[in-house]
């Protein structure tokens, strides 16, 4: 899996190097903020630096629960999250792709919950992310 592209820990990413680095996909990376934002307000928006293997994301939190993580990465980015079981089987009852249900039930397994993560390529990804974040924040 890709890594974010801001590497340097003492500089957390701008806003003219995030839209350089995301290209086109930069436009969903802020519809999916603003579709979080409205549906799961009050919205927290922190950049972490998660060391050397993820580097640099966005996480979104709806007061202490983290809704997903952003991560940019060249011309994509991955749209991360947590999910329980409780989630993992909800998912499996809406529509969805059997190659996302497949990366859901292949996501490795920690106390938190199963880490997804979607590569953000398309606005088709938007919707998949969408329907994730909501399976997620109703479980």
């Amino acid at each position: 899996m890709a890594l974010s592209a801001f590497d340097d820990k003492s500089k957390q990413p701008l806003a003219g190097d995030l839209k350089e680095t995301l290209g086109r996909t930069g436009t969903h990376w802020d519809s999916l903020i603003a579709h979080i934002a409205a549906e799961y307000a009050p919205l927290e928006e922190t950049w972490n630096y998660s060391g050397k293997n993820w580097r640099w994301s966005l996480r979104l939190k709806q007061k202490k629960r983290t809704v997903l993580y952003m991560t940019p990465c060249k011309g994509l980015f991955l749209a991360g999250f947590a999910l329980g079981e409780k989630a993992v089987k909800a998912a499996h009852d809406i529509p969805l792709a059997d190659s996302i249900l497949t990366v859901i039930d292949d996501a490795k397994k920690y106390a938190e919950g199963r880490a997804v993560r979607i590569e953000f390529k398309s606005k088709k990804d938007l919707e998949i992310t969408k329907k994730l974040a909501a399976v997620k924040m109703a479980n």
